[in-house]
């Protein structure tokens, strides 16, 4: 058995299923959106005389309110299509932050300001590698289940961003900082170009390499793909370690954002990201799912922010109504493989 007779059989189902599943599980994120922008685009008209996505203010906003659980989904979903969950990126994302940030004022002076950030990063990137490698190896070699052993790394990576920084944010003041937070290129904030960026990357790595064919056959086999030669302990630990180095590097964007580090930075960016990862079409179950699927699951979530913001709805309505487009998007995944297993 090679790899090649678990993952063909599957894209063969996909491909050739059940017209109505493969349609529903493909094009819902997308018809959705669609959707919401029109309705949002209708209230701004009908209420305030204004356009809500002909302005280039907003679509700019929209795409910054993205960016943050994109950044922490875009590893989330090379969990989630092996099979697992990662509770612990919030606060990973706010132990990165701080490491930055205190790795930066402690250059600060002296330390030429390109040279102190290209430190910083690394120091958020290396502390990031410790929580994603424990994770994997609790998950992989001491069988510890995903949301036990993430959950329990939750806790340790939140005391460990508050013992660091000291129970307080950390503030810096460094040019290259600020650019890269709140610069922009050809107009579009440098944000949203390293987000967009490190989304390619993961989409080619899980879309045309061996290794992202062999986290789907992780997720929709493990016993099939053992058997198939695939070291899954190794792929197990290698996918937390990438979803802890895209917490950091949403915690990077954090701290050049606002010019400070913080431990919670990260805290309410943990349901978003799965709910970006769910809302695109990836299965809870494993063995499904696409970086571009995580991206419109992220622009739904940034739309229904800043849309009820624009049109003036009070903000505790975000956390319903993205809950509850967590609940269709799971009734609509059964739905779907209900529909291509014909039950």
């Amino acid at each position: 058995m090679t790899i090649d007779n678990i993952v063909r059989p599957l894209a063969w189902r996909w491909r050739f299923g059940p017209l109505s599943g493969r349609l529903i599980l493909t094009l819902w994120p997308w018809a959705f959106l669609i959707s919401l922008v029109i309705f949002f685009e209708t209230w701004a008209r009908l209420a305030f005389a204004t356009s809500f996505i002909f302005n280039a203010y907003n679509v700019q906003s929209i795409a910054v309110f993205a960016a943050a659980p994109l950044l922490l989904g875009l590893g989330q979903t090379f969990v989630i299509i092996a099979g697992g969950i990662d509770l612990s990126v919030g606060f990973v994302m706010g132990l990165a932050a701080v490491a930055m940030a205190q790795t930066m004022r402690h250059l600060a002076t002296g330390t030429p300001a390109g040279a102190a950030f290209g430190v910083g990063v690394l120091a958020a990137l290396c502390i990031a590698l410790v929580p994603g490698t424990v994770n994997g190896v609790l998950i992989a070699k001491l069988r510890v289940p995903p949301f036990i052993g993430t959950l329990g790394m939750y806790g340790m990576a939140r005391g460990a961003g508050y013992i660091l920084a000291d129970g307080a944010t950390v503030s810096i003041d460094n040019d290259w900082l600020g650019f890269v937070g709140n610069g922009k290129i050809l107009g579009v904030p440098m944000p949203v170009v390293i987000t967009v960026a490190i989304a390619a990357t993961m989409h080619y790595v899980l879309s045309q390499t061996r290794f992202g064919r062999y986290i789907y056959a992780v997720g929709s086999n493990k016993d099939a793909a053992l058997r198939a030669g695939v070291n899954v302990q190794r792929h197990t630990i290698a996918i937390y370690v990438i979803s802890a180095l895209c917490a950091a590097a949403g915690g990077i964007i954090f701290t050049a954002r606002f010019s400070a580090g913080a431990a919670q930075a990260g805290e309410p960016l943990l349901l978003d990201s799965i709910a970006a990862v769910v809302i695109g079409g990836a299965s809870l179950f494993g063995g499904s799912g696409t970086i571009i699927g995580s991206i419109i699951g992220a622009l739904i979530i940034a739309v229904i922010q800043f849309g009820l913001v624009f049109v003036d709805v009070k903000p505790f309505w975000q956390f319903a109504a993205v809950g509850a487009v967590i609940v269709v998007s799971v009734i609509v995944d059964q739905s779907g493989r209900g529909a291509r297993s014909g039950k």
